[in-house]
């Protein structure tokens, strides 16, 4: 029997997702997560489609943009780390850190692709990181094979570009390299005015 981890909170996860059978204590469509008291710092996977490059064809819910808001707001608070794509526009809503800048929090953003822990398809992603140092951020495990699936709506793309289509649920799922990674880098992470950049 595997041990859980007792010492960050997952915030926003799919009913199905990897993080139940690696942290104790995660949050998903059943659990309010805006009711998450701390202590623990937080890995956060709002939804993002309401942030997304796409948003013009996304139909959230009234209340989901604010999910991503409110998680910036407790990894300020708790230290953790926000998992958004690349293209997400809540960085520029929010005046987030990009490229080696930190903001008053002592958060910064670094760039991640979800392929190199073993996502199908090129999945670039940022990451809003608060609560520990450039320098205590795990190394990234880069990989370099040809990608061979995308994520597509339709037949046309997949047949000119010679790559194999995934499912919607494939897209969204969090490799568990990737779970792992966050979670070593969250475990990083202590309550943001407690560290000093």
């Amino acid at each position: 029997m595997t041990c859980l981890n007792s010492k960050i909170s997952v915030l926003f996860v799919r009913t199905d997702s990897i993080y139940k059978t690696l942290v104790l204590d995660c949050y998903d469509i059943t659990r309010d997560a805006r009711l998450y008291p701390g202590p623990n710092p937080i890995i956060a996977h709002p939804p993002c489609r309401a942030w997304s490059r796409m948003k013009h064809f996304a139909k959230p819910r009234p209340d989901e943009k604010q999910l991503a808001i409110f998680s910036i707001s407790k990894i300020r608070e708790l230290g953790g780390v926000l998992e958004h794509p690349s293209g997400s526009s809540l960085w520029s809503h929010l005046n987030l850190p990009l490229g080696k800048n930190y903001d008053e929090y002592g958060g910064f953003t670094i760039s991640v692709n979800q392929f190199w822990f073993g996502h199908l398809c090129q999945k670039r992603t940022l990451l809003y990181i608060c609560g520990c140092t450039r320098s205590e951020v795990p190394s990234l495990p880069l990989k370099f094979d040809a990608i061979e699936h995308q994520i597509s709506s339709s037949k046309r793309n997949s047949r000119s570009t010679g790559k194999k289509d995934i499912s919607k649920a494939s897209r969204e799922e969090t490799p568990l390299l990737f779970a792992q990674w966050l979670i070593q880098l969250a475990s990083q992470c202590v309550a943001p005015g407690s560290i000093s950049i």
